[in-house]
């Protein structure tokens, strides 16, 4: 009998810390520095009250938080500015805490009440950020969602970001996207508490910013030759083809956007692409070039103009850089920088420095002369004297530049930070030499890679899955943490038309960054991370934000053993059953499970993969030929018999 009682009381103690392990799960993404579940829960009544303080940077989110607490609930929503008995606090500090800085909280929630602290406002709208996480998912809904307890969990949270520059970077030259579409794209960052975004606007595809001292910029190298295909593989367009794709946002555009970025505690770091990647800005002002012929340049539409060489070297086809030894190009780059420096208010400017081909330069004599007035021993060197005058002309506008790594070549101007995008290598330099440094790797950080199967996702040059997002480090070994200013994703959009697609390569990788740059490094654990991802699922859905499940995929890795295809399947994610078929029918839980590496019978045509979890199919069905699976072990298999 002791013994019975014995095991029974071991089992009401497991029972009830594993239910207290669930209970526990409060599912905030990116996670809080100190979060602490206590009993019970904090009940929202059908009159609301909301004590808040006057202040002007906090309307836009007391207003959000007004029409989230009110819409799906149907209940009423006041807000008072002076002291209350309101069951809603949101306060800021009298005292500063010096624990949580400017963007840091402490939220406190009770059976009886909610208290949000902060030092400044943008720490309160990131309390409410998790504070919306904390409700029901239901609480996302744009229309009255019924049979709802809305109710939030007690906790006790104290949050500060670990970094200061929590980025994602959009591309809206090689596609360009509206207004709208881009204050939605920082709507959906600034709730995961990203904080800068980082406006690519200018490419070989496309001039998006008005420049009103030089209006050919928008009025010729915004516009396009309209293609739908694999970008970099169409056909050079035809001189009658019609430029019947592009657009660019004026000057008034840019001032709302930089408005309601700054409602959402955001800044926007402006980027200006030079001195490569300026075709657009070569057919609009064709002198800048320096290369007889270029008064022909159309802006480019997706057709080839780089040679890339598999060894890493790449020259351009036709030249689309600036002159660094014309006079008129830093002319044109005062004008440029003069009106963009007085449309952003943040301190610095993104002067790209990429991928800037040089075969044209060593042609050209002037630059040769250039070269020999200046001492200037390589076309490295080169480069470094045009970001160097760059960097003048930026710093007399009241402004700092920042450029991609490749600025390091040749020689890094005084005080010009560095954003790493070729790996941490880059970076690590630049930190080295002192200067600032924001992380980027293509390693980690380039979302518009595929993230799943090629046989499925559409077709990039380079994969980077969840998990691999998931171990971005911004601060590399051996670098001294005061240099990395933080990090940000890349969102390049070549290959991504529209804001469902978007979406789709932008989620759920972002929430991986959002961590790796918000949250301490010590806190971030994988199968903890994919459980909150999954409850930010549901909040999309009801968003009707797209986001990709290729986290569910399985993983093919296709090997010879001994002449024949062997296939394993593995998963990022635990927990989940794979089932397969070979016999050319749709596979459910009712099929073969996989278990062990495979053989494909002799012959068989295809392979179908589906994946579940429990009883209910969780990822997407895909389908491998077997001619692939040949493909990618090297295996060459006789044609098979026609009927």
């Amino acid at each position: 009998m002791k013994k019975y009682i014995l095991m029974l009381g071991s089992f009401l103690i497991v029972f009830f810390a594993v239910g207290q392990q669930v209970d526990n799960q409060l599912n905030l993404l990116p996670e809080p520095v100190k979060s602490i579940r206590t009993k019970g829960y904090f009940k929202i009544n059908k009159n609301i009250s909301i004590e808040a303080p006057n202040v002007i940077s906090l309307q836009p989110t007391l207003q959000f938080l007004k029409q989230r607490l009110s819409i799906p609930t149907g209940y009423k929503v006041s807000i008072n500015n002076q002291a209350s008995l309101a069951s809603i606090k949101l306060l800021l500090n009298k005292q500063a805490d010096p624990l949580i800085g400017k963007e840091g909280y402490h939220l406190s929630v009770t059976p009886s009440n909610v208290i949000l602290r902060a030092n400044e406002a943008a720490g309160l709208f990131y309390g409410v950020q998790s504070l919306m996480q904390l409700l029901p998912a239901a609480i996302e809904d744009n229309k009255l969602a019924s049979n709802m307890a809305w109710e939030i969990p007690c906790v006790e949270i104290t949050d500060y970001p670990r970094f200061g520059w929590r980025g994602l970077m959009f591309d809206v030259s090689r596609h360009f996207f509206t207004k709208q579409e881009v204050k939605d794209f920082i709507d959906q960052m600034a709730r995961y508490k990203f904080n800068l975004l980082h406006w690519h606007l200018t490419d070989d595809e496309g001039w998006r910013i008005e420049i009103k001292s030089l209006p050919a910029l928008t009025t010729k190298g915004s516009k396009r030759v309209d293609k739908t295909g694999y970008f970099g593989t169409f056909w050079p367009p035809l001189p009658d083809e019609p430029l019947n794709y592009g657009g660019f946002y004026t000057q008034e555009d840019i001032k709302e956007v930089v408005q309601y970025a700054k409602e959402h505690f955001v800044d926007i770091l402006p980027e200006i692409d030079v001195p490569g990647h300026s075709l657009a800005a070569i057919v609009a002002y064709p002198e800048l070039s320096g290369t007889p012929g270029s008064e022909n340049y159309r802006v480019r539409s997706g057709e080839k103009i780089m040679d890339w060489r598999t060894n890493g070297t790449f020259s351009a086809l036709v030249n689309n850089t600036l002159s660094p030894s014309n006079e008129k190009v830093y002319t044109f780059l005062d004008k440029v920088f003069t009106e963009v420096a007085a449309l952003f208010p943040f301190e610095y400017i993104h002067v790209g420095g990429d991928e800037c081909a040089k075969n044209f330069w060593e042609k050209n004599d002037d630059v040769k002369l250039l070269m020999k007035k200046e001492g200037l021993n390589s076309m490295n060197e080169v480069q470094a004297y045009f970001e160097k005058r760059v960097g003048k002309i930026i710093s007399s506008k009241g402004k700092k530049l920042i450029g991609w790594d490749e600025i390091l070549e040749g020689g890094l101007a005084d005080n010009a930070a560095v954003m790493s995008w070729r790996g941490e290598k880059g970076g690590i330099e630049a930190a080295k030499l002192k200067h600032e440094v924001v992380m980027s790797p293509t390693t980690f950080a380039y979302l518009d890679f595929m993230q799943g199967d090629e046989i499925i996702e559409p077709k990039v040059y380079a994969s980077l899955r969840l998990n691999k997002t998931y171990e971005f480090e911004p601060v590399p070994a051996g670098v001294d943490p005061k240099y990395i200013k933080g990090g940000q994703a890349n969102i390049w959009t070549e290959q991504i038309t529209n804001t469902r697609h978007l979406q789709y390569m932008t989620w759920p990788r972002s929430f991986a960054i959002a961590e790796s740059v918000w949250s301490p490094k010590e806190k971030k654990n994988w199968n903890n991370f994919v459980q909150r991802v999954e409850q930010q699922f549901k909040r999309f859905d009801i968003r009707e934000i797209n986001y990709a499940r290729s986290m569910y995929d399985p993983i093919f890795t296709c090997t010879n053993n001994n002449g024949e295809p062997l296939i394993s399947l593995s998963s990022e994610v635990e927990g989940l059953d794979i089932y397969y078929s070979f016999d050319n029918s749709f596979p459910d839980r009712f099929y073969p499970k996989y278990s062990n590496p495979l053989t494909p019978p002799k012959d068989a045509v295809l392979f179908r993969t589906i994946v579940y979890k429990g009883n209910q199919p969780i990822g997407r069905m895909i389908t491998l030929p077997i001619v692939e699976i040949n493909k990618r072990t090297g295996i060459k298999k006789p044609a098979q018999p026609e009927e």
